[in-house]
């Protein structure tokens, strides 16, 4: 007997999605700072800022090259596996995807691509212009991102006519509670995963006693800044959303009534929350708790710089801390999304009901397995081009830097 096919179809989206999570997340808080960065290096004119922005910002690209590859896959499984939610409600949840498209990939990565070979060849403040709209084109991209998927969480702002949702107020659509505070989680979230990204690479590079010390002194403190002031507001805007939580995921007190008014209106069914979701809220709990605790020594350690240059220990924990923000990102994402099962749309769709017809186990595998072999090399490639560009320190930074000037032909004197 062969798997399920909406068994294979969910864990080949939860694979993609899960997995491109990982990279947005660093891209949005790395491209902050990477333009808070050079605002600093334009304003100030310093040199040990301006080198700043080439390093990391060299991360920056090779991470969001690697994740756009993966948000592509992500789309068409869309098309592929769910066009019974395109059918049934394309005309909500497609408008703010379509709006996000625009966003992403027309104005951001032109902007970036400005930025990137502008370097040297525009006005300073034009290039820092550059790198601000990239990033605050990344953030609208991740609320329509999430207007979407908040939508799917709790709808909002339609009406059901002859079996298709409708849009009938934007208002709601865009304001939707579930998608404004998981913007902001998100918001911090990635800023949070860049902060832990720089202090680990700043760490690695001081444990080994570089030349570079006054870079990545520089580079740590940055780092141990924003995780100081990013990790509250991660747990405060995570924690305001269990207000609109759905009562089956988090297993409230009115969750036997919700239960109880599902198998009225939509037929028999188990329509509380799958066990992984619970799991996977204690996972994530675990992880804040413990960058919490990171945090708390950051901010004892940062007053005293000569601490962050000489604490090897201090070193070797902020690289060991690096993975702790993606696990909660993984766990908090799983027990959102798992958690709301089985509902595509809570309360409207079911996620079987969104699956596209004719999908069997065999067409089903064969695509599981290609987008799992694919995204494990392009997270392999991701990780090894970081670790290789990150070891090679702000001397191998090839970013904004001139190309090699090749030597001219020497003059051959005529003989006679």
């Amino acid at each position: 007997m062969g798997a399920d096919p909406l068994v294979l179809a969910r864990v080949q989206f939860a694979l993609t999605a899960g997995t491109h999570f990982l990279f947005v997340a660093l891209t949005l808080g790395l491209a902050t700072l990477v333009a808070l960065t050079q605002t600093r290096a334009v304003v100030s004119g310093s040199a040990v800022h301006a080198r700043m922005v080439r390093f990391w910002g060299q991360l920056y690209v090779i991470n969001y090259a690697v994740g756009i590859v993966t948000g592509l896959v992500m789309e068409f499984q869309f098309g592929l596996n769910w066009s019974g939610l395109s059918r049934v409600t394309g005309n909500v949840f497609g408008a703010p995807l379509a709006l996000e498209t625009i966003v992403a990939f027309f104005v951001e990565s032109t902007f970036l691509g400005l930025w990137i070979f502008g370097w040297d060849r525009l006005n300073r403040w034009v290039h820092l212009a550059l790198i601000w709209v990239v990033t605050l084109t990344a953030y609208l991209s991740a609320y329509f991102v999430l207007v979407a998927n908040g939508w799917l969480q709790r709808p909002v702002g339609f009406a059901m006519v002859d079996g298709e949702a409708r849009l009938n107020d934007v208002g709601a659509l865009l304001t939707n509670p579930t998608a404004l505070l998981a913007f902001f989680h998100v918001l911090f979230g990635g800023l949070l995963t860049a902060g832990f990204f720089m202090a680990g690479v700043s760490g690695f590079h001081l444990l080994r006693r570089t030349a570079e010390v006054e870079f990545f002194r520089r580079s740590m403190r940055i780092g141990l800044l924003t995780v100081i002031v990013s990790v509250m507001p991660v747990v405060v805007f995570g924690g305001m959303q269990f207000r609109y939580t759905q009562a089956t995921k988090t297993g409230g007190h009115d969750a036997a009534a919700v239960a109880a008014d599902f198998t009225a209106r939509f037929g028999p069914g188990d329509y509380m929350s799958p066990g992984l979701a619970r799991a996977g809220e204690g996972l994530m709990v675990s992880m804040w708790l413990l960058m919490m605790l990171v945090a708390g020594v950051a901010l004892v350690k940062f007053p005293f710089g000569r601490w962050l240059v000489r604490g090897r220990v201090f070193h070797v924990l902020m690289i060991a801390a690096v993975p702790l923000p993606y696990v909660a990102m993984v766990s908090g994402w799983v027990f959102r999304e798992v958690g709301r099962q089985p509902w595509m749309v809570y309360g409207v769709l079911k996620t079987r009901d969104a699956l596209s017809p004719g999908v069997g186990s065999g067409t089903i595998t064969v695509s599981f397995v290609a987008f799992a072999v694919l995204f494990a090399g392009l997270f392999v490639v991701n990780a090894w081009l970081l670790a290789r560009f990150a070891r090679r320190g702000p001397e191998g930074a090839g970013l904004g830097s001139a190309p090699p000037v090749e030597p001219a032909a020497p003059v051959m004197s005529p003989t006679f």
